[in-house]
């Protein structure tokens, strides 16, 4: 078992329940194997949300600056995390049990927050800002890739939970700070009225006029 460079009461007592009664039982299955090795790795130093930011702006001609926004955000945030906010806590990380199934980068900062977590929510909610259609996948992928870290016991489970907290109140901050113009609507050029019909000649054989008396000839 692992031991936190300082013992926080009730979140050790969760961090240990998560590793040992939740994820313990699913670690070995090569299937979820694969895929959280798979997550976390494509989550390191954001490149995954890169990617995606460039693959939005891709889509439309509006789109560019939800990718700037989105990119510049993913960067800002992984200097903040991994910087200042790591070096306050200062938190030791999990040690790992045996041989890992996978190849696995191993990270040089400290524990809390999960800056895969903060990285991956930050983007899930830029990137769907804008884009209802695919704000379900970008928070899938978000939960996948904060969890992973769990699971490669990279993290405590509260590192994760931290981060997405962080995540979601820079995602929001970004946001505000820099918000997106209004889609574009299409313009649209109203097609011309066809003109009137003339009124038909008018056709009066009998030369009746209007008070029933008859016309006259000049």
């Amino acid at each position: 078992m692992y031991e936190p460079l300082v013992k926080l009461g009730p979140v050790s007592r969760f961090d240990r329940w998560v590793d040992s009664s939740v994820q313990e039982r699913v670690r070995g299955n090569p299937v979820v194997d694969r895929v959280f090795y798979a997550a976390s790795a494509v989550g390191d130093h954001g490149v995954i949300w890169l990617i995606l930011a460039v693959v939005r702006g891709l889509r439309s001609e509006d789109a560019w600056r939800a990718t700037v926004r989105a990119a510049a955000a993913v960067a800002i945030e992984s200097a903040l995390v991994n910087g200042p906010v790591k070096w306050v806590f200062r938190r030791q990380r999990p040690a790992p049990r045996g041989t890992r199934p996978h190849p696995l980068r191993t990270p040089r900062t400290s524990s809390f927050p999960s800056g895969h977590a903060t990285s991956a929510f930050c983007a899930a909610a830029l990137l769907s800002d804008g884009d209802p259609v695919m704000r379900p996948f970008y928070y899938a992928l978000a939960g996948v890739v904060a969890w992973s870290r769990v699971h490669v016991r990279a993290h405590y489970a509260s590192d994760v939970l931290g981060g997405i907290v962080i995540g979601v109140l820079l995602g929001k901050a970004f946001k505000r700070l820099v918000p997106l113009p209004p889609p574009a609507t299409p313009r649209h050029n109203p097609a011309r009225a066809p003109a009137a019909a003339p009124a038909p000649a008018s056709h009066n054989p009998r030369g009746i006029d209007a008070d029933g008396r008859g016309l006259t000839s000049p």
